[in-house]
């Protein structure tokens, strides 16, 4: 809630000249990097850290979730109506991730993906993928993933415009490339850049 002064000015019964004061409702959105083992929530639970220990603003709330065993993008907002808008999945706003997964992943695999495979009986939308190589000047995971000797590992972007639980790690499953880590690095045109794990900052582009 910020305070702001009307540019009107409103005489009282003694002449004397006084600001009227009106108090506009500023909606704030936070892009912030989620860091493994995090919760998309306030509460700590089963043992997994959560929100409530990175300095938010109050009356921000998560807009989306994020796994605890995923890393990267996350929303925060005090906008009710903003939440539902990124929740809702008429407005099928895209999110683009980054997929390191076991194996070295191939182009029949990604085309499949880009058409849609099927997932606990629900067949995804179609979607962008693109094998790409390791990003550079990634921050190290805590735990890192596992590594298996003679396996190498890979990596894909994936940009999906829906949200199922896990929809990502169950679509890379599906086409026989389980995901070992998973790093969200876009939300509609906001993207991490350099933003590093259990850093936010406030976020003044448009967000849909």
């Amino acid at each position: 809630m910020a305070k702001t002064i009307n540019p009107h000015w409103m005489p009282s019964q003694k002449n004397v000249f006084l600001p009227l004061l009106t108090f506009v409702s500023i909606s704030m959105v936070i892009l912030f990097n989620k860091p493994f083992g995090v919760l998309s929530q306030f509460t700590p639970e089963a043992g997994h850290r959560a929100l409530d220990e990175f300095g938010f603003p109050a009356g921000v709330y998560a807009a989306g979730r994020l796994d605890h065993d995923s890393e990267g993008a996350l929303l925060l907002t005090d906008e009710g109506k903003l939440i539902k808008k990124l929740l809702d999945p008429k407005f099928e706003h895209p999110r683009t991730y980054l997929a390191q997964v076991d194996g070295q992943i191939t182009q029949e695999a990604v085309d499949l993906l880009k058409k849609g495979v099927t997932i606990k009986g629900y067949r995804t939308k179609p979607c962008q993928a693109e094998i790409v190589e390791a990003p550079e000047n990634l921050w190290e995971r805590v735990p890192p993933i596992r590594y298996r000797a003679n396996i190498p590992t890979s990596w894909v972007r994936l940009t999906l415009i829906e949200g199922k639980n896990r929809q990502v790690r169950h679509m890379t499953a599906a086409v026989g490339f389980p995901t070992l880590r998973l790093i969200r690095v876009k939300i509609g045109n906001i993207a991490l850049d350099e933003l590093q794990p259990g850093e936010w900052r406030i976020v003044n582009e448009k967000v849909i």
